[in-house]
């Protein structure tokens, strides 16, 4: 992503993410491509879900340099999620059972994040408080043993950290230690099976091998960050923010503020990531000209169910831009809407309004 696309005109910035969005399904539909999407889910075959917070800097692709579309993400402010919603817990049951009957098992990565140098550059969804985002994280655990079991032989609910400076991902286990990848080294490759074998003792064979891969990436994205300079990169630059399902395309960090349609009550990530943007603006870390609510919703057959991703995508463009007017109301006489959906066979996404 060139660096000037967070301080460009906004009109600028909405052309910049359309052709992103082009180039991605240009991309993910290219017949090479696909052949290697496929060849990588037959060589490591555990469907790997992700729970994380709707902060632009927690992307997890990025950070492991893993295919797009291997990770399939859930997102909400804070990563606060409760499996008991109605919506949430059908679409993750949904995954997981989907995974299962065609003979898979299923990593469910359960994330927090923090900033080790500046304790305000953690997550606004926990006030910044580390403990009590790792504290809700293992709740989340403990749901999702709850309704797949605590075996873990089928489902594997690994609570991860995420620090924001370095991009480095801290992993927790069973028996409550922490494996924090940026005090490994390149030169620790070789030995890593064994040290997921022994610090997973529960955690089956295939899945430490489907695992692996993220971890490789995510050492050598380590490694990456250690030589940039990221002052404006690890703080927030977001000048979006999203609304529903279907943002895979957005494989950029720092971009947007994605909140899926999960919660009961969506009016509070929405009016927080209202929040964050009208300070991204007060603080000069993007332009104050303009910023963009885009609402998408993905679908899978035209008829029907394309129409009904439709209704979907202009229902929640109409309620977030009515929780922004209402709690920012300055900041919502900068607001550009754009409504869409997604045609997820070829990720292409249509602007609809």
């Amino acid at each position: 992503m060139p660096t000037s696309v967070h301080s460009s005109p906004i009109d600028n910035r909405i052309n910049w993410l359309m052709e992103l969005s082009k180039n991605h399904s240009a991309q993910f539909c290219d017949s090479e491509n696909a052949l290697a999407r496929q060849r990588y889910i037959a060589e490591h075959p555990t469907r790997i879900v992700a729970l994380k917070c709707m902060d632009g800097r927690i992307h997890l692709p990025y950070v492991t340099k893993t295919p797009l579309g291997i990770i399939r993400p859930f997102r909400n402010l804070g990563g606060i999620f409760d499996l008991g919603w109605p919506y949430l817990g059908d679409l993750l049951e949904s995954q997981v059972m989907d995974g299962i009957r065609q003979g898979h098992r299923v990593l469910i990565i359960i994330t927090y994040h923090f900033s080790k140098g500046d304790r305000s550059r953690g997550c606004a969804g926990f006030n910044c408080d580390k403990e009590a985002a790792m504290a809700h994280a293992q709740q989340i655990k403990s749901q999702v043993e709850t309704i797949f079991g605590a075996g873990h032989k089928t489902v594997y609910p690994l609570v991860c950290g995420f620090e924001t400076d370095e991009d480095a991902l801290i992993l927790h286990n069973s028996e409550g230690e922490a494996l924090d990848l940026a005090g490994l080294e390149l030169t620790h490759l070789e030995a890593l099976p064994l040290t997921l074998e022994r610090f997973f003792p529960d955690m089956p064979a295939q899945i430490q091998y489907d695992l692996l891969p993220l971890v490789e990436g995510n050492l050598y994205h380590i490694d990456e960050m250690r030589h940039l300079q990221r002052k404006l990169d690890i703080e927030h630059r977001e000048w979006m923010i999203c609304v529903g399902r279907g943002f895979d395309f957005l494989h950029a960090p720092n971009v947007a503020l994605i909140i899926g349609p999960f919660s009961p009550n969506l009016s509070v990530p929405i009016s927080k990531a209202a929040g964050i943007i009208r300070t991204n603006m007060a603080q000069g870390r993007i332009p104050d000209d303009g910023f963009l609510l885009l609402s998408s919703a993905p679908y899978d057959e035209v008829g029907p169910d394309q129409s009904r991703a439709e209704l979907k995508a202009h229902f929640m463009a109409d309620f977030a831009a009515k929780v922004i007017r209402e709690t920012q109301p300055e900041l919502a006489e900068k607001m550009l809407i754009r409504t869409a959906t997604l045609h997820w066979p070829t990720r292409r996404l249509d602007v609809i309004s």
